[in-house]
């Protein structure tokens, strides 16, 4: 690190869990944030200012006034521009060491793949389950650790599929695809400012320990929040032997990758349900 980085981020150093080597190691990560809207607004600025070394940012939509409300990562002046390239600007503005790539399209099939196997961590601030779970099997397929968030009216809920390790559960262990669901939108439900803040705040979190190698995931734990009610649940799970996606004898796992369904992540509705 030059003189000014270890300046810029003396107080991470200064944790004798993180110190110089896992700064180091945040400096040298690649994440992948999917979504850059309520959630992905905290958790790509707390990245930024954490040094993460390269952030690419994927979102097809453009910013709208309505956004306003909880994507903080947007300004007034920049509504009708596209939310990738929005961020772009914002992170640069915190942090302009941070290679930022912005990517303004639906991802899907081999562009997903080919961006979830460069990354070295996968942020899913997406809204939809069909997205959700595409995500999911290129993370499982290509053993790239996915931090999940979801955020509804005044429900959120957070958690980690670490699918580096062959025992870990994935969104489809929770989750399963296919499940008759149903899904509301922010659009028509709403959804409280600060609740997608505070999740999002807590996928950086993750997604920085997860870079730097220190403490504990939340892999095989759902953190639930009533934000209503300010009243925090864990739900424990462990991998579905026979989960399609990340069990032993899966196609992801045994290198037949799965064709992957891809959506726009603003098309359906949030992945946030009681569990």
């Amino acid at each position: 690190m030059t003189d000014e980085q270890l300046l810029r981020y003396s107080r991470h150093i200064l944790l004798d869990a993180l110190g110089i080597e896992g700064q180091q190691r945040i400096l040298d990560t690649h994440a992948l944030i999917i979504g850059a809207g309520g959630l992905g607004s905290p958790a790509a600025l707390y990245l930024a200012s954490a040094g993460i070394g390269r952030i690419t940012v994927v979102d097809d939509d453009v910013v709208d006034l309505t956004n306003l409300q909880r994507q903080i990562i947007h300004t007034e002046a920049r509504v009708g521009m596209a939310k990738a390239a929005s961020a772009q600007v914002a992170l640069a503005a915190i942090n302009p060491a941070v290679d930022v790539v912005p990517v303004q399209k639906t991802l899907a099939g081999a562009e997903l793949d080919a961006l979830v196997a460069s990354a070295d961590i996968v942020l899913d601030c997406t809204d939809n389950f069909a997205t959700r779970h595409a995500i999911n099997r290129a993370c499982a397929h290509h053993r790239k650790p996915l931090v999940s968030g979801a955020a509804i009216r005044f429900d959120g809920q957070v958690s980690v599929y670490d699918l580096r390790r062959d025992d870990a559960p994935c969104y489809h262990c929770l989750f399963p695809e296919g499940e008759d669901v149903e899904e509301v939108r922010c659009a028509v439900m709403g959804v409280f400012a600060p609740l997608t803040g505070i999740v999002g705040t807590m996928q950086a979190a993750e997604a920085l320990k997860l870079a730097a190698g220190i403490g504990e995931s939340l892999s095989g734990r759902l953190l639930l929040l009533d934000a209503l009610n300010m009243e925090w649940r864990t739900v424990k799970f462990r991998q579905d032997a026979d989960c399609a996606v990340c069990g032993p004898n899966s196609a992801g796992r045994s290198g037949e990758y799965p064709g992957q369904s891809g959506a726009h992540h603003e098309s359906a509705t949030p992945a946030c349900r009681p569990a």
